[in-house]
């Protein structure tokens, strides 16, 4: 068996529903001032308004940064940086697809350590504690939300950055399969086969080890056996599920 070593950083909450927890989770976490990062179409969807509701219902203070796009640049990440530092935020809620995580992750970044996104290019260059943070996924495709690295283009260069650190591990992640029936049936079909490439190249890589090959296996398992399934019935609960929980563990195996 080749080398491998796991330290849990995340704690995980399944269920439908769970977004209900969000409050108790940011309590439990210490947040007081948290920056939720979420993009317009949460806004348009109403899930930023719950999760507003959940975290002011346990006296946390909120604001809202939903100023970036898909693929978010490091001119986001000094936007998101400019919106919260005058804030004093001390924790952050990235809510959305992988954009909303990453752009979640690179706010980070600044807010803690300052300088530049391309600073932090590679692994483990922040040198100073990062802001607690919670994830709730919204599409079942990167497993972002699984991973401690923000993928974010240069503005200039629009080179993609894989930014990463311990710090800029989720402390808590909320997979609600209700958040994700609501995806549109495009954005199901390129997020799932996402997922499904995420599964199938960890298997693959030489970087590979028994551990990450035990969620890609069961990424694989889930994903090939829901991903159609979700496709024909975007209602479908149980699919929804399997197909989030597979897209977290193909971010896993990623991250191992």
């Amino acid at each position: 068996m080749t080398p491998f070593r796991h330290t849990a950083r995340t704690d995980l909450v399944f269920e439908v529903g769970a977004i209900a927890q969000l409050g108790k989770l940011a309590r439990s976490l210490g947040f007081t001032r948290t920056l939720v990062v979420a993009d317009h179409g949460m806004v348009a969807a109403g899930y930023v308004a719950q999760a507003e509701k959940y975290l002011q219902a346990e006296g946390v203070e909120v604001f809202g940064f939903h100023d970036f796009s898909e693929n978010p640049t490091s001119e986001h990440a000094e936007s998101a940086r400019a919106f919260g530092e005058p804030l004093r935020v001390d924790s952050i809620v990235g809510l959305g697809g992988g954009s909303s995580m990453d752009c979640a992750k690179a706010a980070n970044f600044l807010l803690t350590n300052g300088g530049r996104m391309s600073d932090y290019w590679g692994y483990g260059k922040a040198a100073r504690p990062m802001l607690p943070m919670i994830g709730i996924p919204t599409t079942t495709g990167t497993g972002s939300e699984g991973q401690s690295y923000a993928l974010i283009s240069d503005a200039q260069t629009h080179v993609k950055m894989a930014c990463g650190a311990p710090g800029a591990a989720f402390k808590a992640v909320i997979l609600d399969p209700h958040l994700v029936i609501s995806q549109p049936r495009g954005v199901l079909a390129a997020a799932g086969y996402d997922a499904l490439s995420h599964a199938v190249e960890t298997f693959v890589t030489r970087d590979r080890n028994y551990y990450s090959e035990c969620f890609s296996r069961e990424a694989w398992r889930l994903l090939s056996a829901n991903f159609e399934r979700l496709l024909r019935r975007s209602e479908d609960k149980e699919a929804a599920s399997a197909m989030q929980v597979g897209a977290h563990f193909a971010g896993k195996a990623i991250e191992h």
